[in-house]
């Protein structure tokens, strides 16, 4: 999973991307994240991930994943955070 325009948002994006895939993909059940996940998570600019994901990306990564994702790791995003063309609930 490639995450577009990575390299303007702060944290070990590699790291989100090896690790925290697996939580969000879609067609696969909602589980907790690792820690190892929830490390790279607590290193990243999910807001700033969040303004460059692609349309691409979208097709392959379930959003209430990634929005249960960031809250599980102690990053939740905040009610009607935009990310990608998907608001938290």
């Amino acid at each position: 999973m490639m995450v577009t325009g990575q390299m303007g948002c702060r944290g070990d994006m590699q790291g989100l991307i090896t690790q925290c895939a697996v939580y969000v993909q879609k067609g696969t059940p909602m589980a907790h994240p690792s820690e190892a996940c929830c490390k790279a998570v607590r290193t990243v600019d999910i807001p700033c991930v969040c303004l460059r994901l692609s349309k691409e990306i979208e097709q392959i990564v379930d959003m209430d994943k990634v929005f249960h994702l960031a809250s599980s790791c102690g990053r939740p995003l905040a009610h009607g955070t935009k990310c990608g063309s998907s608001k938290v609930p």
